[in-house]
């Protein structure tokens, strides 16, 4: 027979064991027994053994102790039955090289029958340790990337080019209230209000037939839908991804319904704080006016008392003033400018004495209850304003409730940590007491309740009320650092929340003192210091009226001057608000320093809240609220004569 290896071109035993020796793969050849035959240097590369210390031992070496024997059941298998489920087959197994550890190899085995008719197996080695890398990561990057998608806050949707729903994250579950199963494989319009639903297959089409990209990657503010209807605001961006050829959009959704409240609540207090200023301003220069008006009517009064019917018409001035002074004091609470005593304050008592108050002053078809909390803590606020605060509340209760109801007034202590602020972002962390008024009437629409605490705003007729009893709740809650909330449903009733600070340490109690029998008249030495000239006259007239020698001022640089020019000054009576940079208090701080003798008492329209915040009221300052009577300024008077001077 003619030796083929011998011509031109026909690859010999040289040749053959060249490409062995450069293969990439393992080859390896084993006799019948399992005996090792030949191991070529890519096989010593992937187990680590030189050929010689492999050739002519058992190829089980290789192989981890698991393989070993099923090894040995192939091969005995394969002699008896001749069945060559071995041969030719690639399949996954396992290698152990030298030093024992193991990797996976895709191993293929032939058989070649020599001419004494024993077999020899040739095996194929392909090293799989890069293939079982780049899965192990692609495994882990794929786990990492569901982890984030799934613990997201926002939610992730994915659709494909048909609008069908292919991932539905934990975070849209929470939002749209569905279970990814029931979404998965529908359109996404269900997740859509009208007139998105209808839109949005125009979108698609649009952007597969033309590319525009208008609505790729930019997020827009649109409505989303849930499952039991209701709707809410989100941020929607969309980004776009190929997939076998086809696209496919993630959706990443915000929702927005906090950010909305925020706003709302924002745009509110900043609508409120201008009505405020404008409602203090207003006040202010209107308790300035009353009191010319009340205390010049209440002179009148007296000097008219030989003529009835001209005395009675100064009293109706007077009346009218007081009425006046009423309105502006409400306005004030609302602005809060208003002059609060803030005290300990046991709500219990407080709401208990109201009882009988409220069971004279409401319809006899209210039925009134209160509840009181035994470990209810003392609350810091101004006992007097608070009574006038449920009183407010009670009687717009009672107009809520025309054919009778019940009112009920409870207490209870509350704690509002951080997490409130995204509800309340206005209200601080910590310990309050909730004084809640409930009521069954028939409760306020949506658009009534977003404007309920402003001024003047009413349902009721005309001249059947100011509109301001609200409005000054919420200013005085607010100007005691609480907060005010309102629920309330057409039909269902009305509950207003108060929350006052708490106080958290209970003293022991400061016995009120005994009120004394004081003189309304003197002989000492006032300076009268005031800015406008009607209520500068009124004040001096009345001082002067009670016995008082009275030296004037129209501002703090002339008061300075005249306590220079003077020897002796008993009282500086003085406005809080005035022009030329300084201030009643600030003037009598001044004064102070080079008449350390001298007694003080201060007058104002409004007390301003800076003057409050810095302490001046707790200094013991006493303070004369505008408007006010000569009755009134000839008591403050002597109590401030009286009062001892601050070393």
């Amino acid at each position: 027979m003619e030796d083929l290896s011998a011509r031109p071109g026909h690859p010999n035993a040289d040749w053959l064991r060249a490409v062995v020796d450069t293969a990439v793969d393992g080859v390896i050849l084993i006799d019948a027994r399992g005996g090792v035959l030949m191991f070529n240097p890519a096989c010593e590369k992937l187990f680590g053994y030189s050929a010689e210390e492999v050739i002519g031992r058992n190829v089980k070496v290789l192989m981890p102790s698991s393989y070993r024997n099923a090894h040995d059941g192939y091969l005995q298998n394969y002699h008896i039955s001749g069945e060559r489920k071995i041969i030719g087959i690639g399949r996954e197994v396992v290698g152990q090289r030298k030093d024992g550890s193991t990797f996976m190899m895709h191993l293929s085995v032939g058989e070649s029958k020599q001419a004494a008719g024993d077999s020899i197996f040739v095996g194929i080695i392909h090293d799989l340790t890069e293939r079982e890398r780049v899965e192990r990561e692609l495994r882990e990057s794929a786990a990492r990337l569901r982890a984030v998608v799934d613990t997201a806050v926002d939610g992730v949707i994915l659709i494909d080019s048909d609008g069908i729903i292919l991932k539905f994250n934990p975070a849209c579950e929470r939002l749209f209230k569905y279970r990814d199963n029931e979404v998965l494989g529908q359109n996404v319009r269900m997740l859509m209000p009208e007139p998105y639903r209808s839109e949005h297959d125009g979108y698609i089409r649009n952007f597969i037939a033309t590319g525009d990209k208008k609505i790729i990657g930019i997020g827009r503010e649109v409505t989303g839908r849930r499952k039991d209807g209701t709707t809410f605001p989100m941020d929607l961006s969309v980004g776009e991804a190929q997939q076998d050829g086809s696209s496919i959009f993630v959706g990443m959704i915000h929702d927005l319904t906090d950010r909305k409240r925020t706003e709302a609540q924002l745009m509110r207090a900043q609508k409120m704080e201008a009505v405020g200023q404008l409602s203090g301003g207003i006040a202010h220069d209107f308790n300035n006016l009353l009191t010319v008006i009340v205390g010049n009517a209440e002179y009148l009064s007296e000097q008219l008392v030989p003529r009835e019917d001209l005395k009675r018409l100064a009293d109706d001035i007077c009346s009218a003033g007081e009425r006046g002074a009423e309105l502006t004091q409400r306005l004030l609470a609302f602005s809060r400018k208003q002059l609060l005593r803030p005290v300990e304050t046991e709500c219990n008592k407080l709401i208990e004495s109201m009882y009988k108050l409220l069971r004279r002053t409401l319809r006899e078809d209210i039925e009134i209850t209160t509840q009181a909390d035994p470990l209810l803590r003392h609350a810091f606020a101004d006992p007097a304003q608070l009574e006038s605060a449920i009183l407010n509340l009670a009687l717009n209760a009672q107009d809520a409730m025309a054919s009778g109801g019940r009112l009920t007034i409870s207490a209870a202590n509350a704690s509002l940590d951080a997490g409130d602020h995204n509800v309340h972002p206005d209200v601080a962390a910590g310990e309050y007491v909730v004084i809640a008024v409930t009521d069954t009437g028939s409760g306020m629409a949506k658009q009534v309740l977003e404007r309920v605490f402003e001024p003047f705003f009413t349902t009721k007729e005309v001249g059947k009320g100011s509109g301001l009893g609200l409005s000054m709740v919420y200013g005085f809650v607010k100007q005691s650092n609480g907060h005010v909330t309102i629920y309330s449903e057409p039909g269902l009733g009305t509950t207003v929340r108060i929350y006052l600070p708490a106080v958290l340490t209970k003293s022991q109690g400061v016995p009120l003192a005994v009120e004394k029998e004081v003189a309304q008249s003197g002989s000492e030495i006032v300076l009268v210091v005031e800015d406008d000239p009607f209520v500068r006259s009124y004040a001096v007239m009345s001082l002067q009226s009670l016995g008082y020698k009275v030296i004037s001022a129209v501002d703090g640089k002339s008061a300075l001057q005249a306590l220079a020019a003077t020897p002796h000054i008993d009282l500086l009576f003085s406005d809080v608000v005035m022009p030329g940079g300084v201030n009643g208090w600030e003037l009598a701080g001044l004064a102070r320093k080079e008449r350390p003798e001298l007694h003080v008492l201060l007058t104002s329209g409004y007390a301003l809240e800076t003057l409050a915040a810095n302490g001046h009221v707790r200094q013991g300052a006493l303070i004369l609220e505008k408007p006010y009577r000569k009755a009134e300024l000839a008591r403050l008077v002597r109590e401030a004569l009286a009062a001892p001077v601050p070393v």
